[in-house]
């Protein structure tokens, strides 16, 4: 496994129409810095109650730029609730999703949030 770190910016914005009653459809777009220089453009869908500490949301988003002075692109699926014990996420890299020098790239890309900045920490195999 190589590991590639570093820091993005998220801008999500409400999209309409919104699936069915009380599900959140939303844009989700990175702009992604360090070891990974990309864009990310992507969908997200969210229910539950967040101001209850209690929801969910799902995203796939694809990432084109470059991983470690390799260009390509390559999506990311995310899976994340939150409830009464805490926040639980899983990102990770779409299998098959791969293009240009990232073709075959698997891996998990993990997110933390301290004082309102976000950190990544990707973890990946990528073909020889």
């Amino acid at each position: 496994m190589q590991s590639a770190h570093g820091t993005f910016t998220v801008d999500i914005r409400p999209l309409t129409p919104a699936p069915v009653e009380g599900v959140g459809r939303f844009s989700i777009n990175k702009q992604i810095h360090g070891d990974v220089e990309a864009t990310t453009l992507g969908e997200m869908f969210t229910c539950g109650d967040p101001k209850q500490g209690a929801a969910g949301y799902v995203a796939i988003e694809v990432a084109t730029g470059m991983l470690h002075g390799k260009h390509g692109s390559f999506a990311l699926q995310h899976f994340a609730t939150m409830d009464g014990s805490g926040p639980k996420m899983q990102v990770i890299v779409v299998p098959g999703s791969g293009t240009g020098e990232l073709k075959g790239i698997e891996g998990t890309f993990t997110i933390r949030v301290e004082d309102g900045e976000h950190f990544y920490e990707l973890e990946y195999l990528l073909p020889e």
